[in-house]
């Protein structure tokens, strides 16, 4: 049975992708590290994995939730243990823990695998970034999330993402 590789996320705009990829220039990078394309950089809400196409039309329908606007306002800078550099919010509003938790709660309806670790909003900067650093002064990046939350397919052999759906 054929699949696709899902994951539900917040999709910036082109002009707050623009300023993340700006900001993200002005970090020391190792050599090693793989940087993420500016029109890839996006917040993950849950990572579903292979899902095959059949499911498809009932994942669609169940993954549409209620969603309220927010803001984000990311500011924080880190390099995690596993190398992976990130920018983070300040704060998780609580209309983002409520609608990871809502996704959450229907992923597991469907007997799709969610993550147990606590949800930790972020925007992902860079892989093999052991030994990043950030600048010492990054801008507070306000990003309103009034547009909801989409559906991503990862396209085969690392060509990117292609949204799938669209919510809120």
């Amino acid at each position: 049975m054929p699949t696709q590789r899902l994951f539900t996320a917040l999709w910036p705009a082109p002009s707050l992708q623009a300023a993340i990829s700006k900001w993200q220039g002005t970090w020391d990078w190792p050599r090693q590290a793989a940087r993420v394309k500016e029109d890839r950089l996006h917040a993950t809400l849950h990572f579903l994995g292979d899902v095959t196409v059949s499911r498809m039309p009932d994942l669609t329908r169940a993954l549409a939730v209620p969603f309220e606007s927010f803001e984000l306002e990311l500011g924080v800078a880190a390099v995690w243990p596993n190398g992976v550099a990130v920018v983070e919010p300040f704060v998780t509003p609580p209309a983002l823990a409520s609608l990871h938790a809502r996704l959450g709660e229907v992923l597991r309806r469907m007997d799709i695998e969610v993550d147990s670790r606590p949800y930790r909003p972020h925007v992902t900067l860079a892989r093999r970034a052991h030994a990043a650093a950030p600048p010492v002064d990054g801008p507070a990046l306000r990003w309103r999330v009034d547009d909801g939350y989409v559906l991503v397919r990862s396209l085969p052999g690392g060509a990117g993402y292609e949204v799938v759906a669209r919510f809120g």
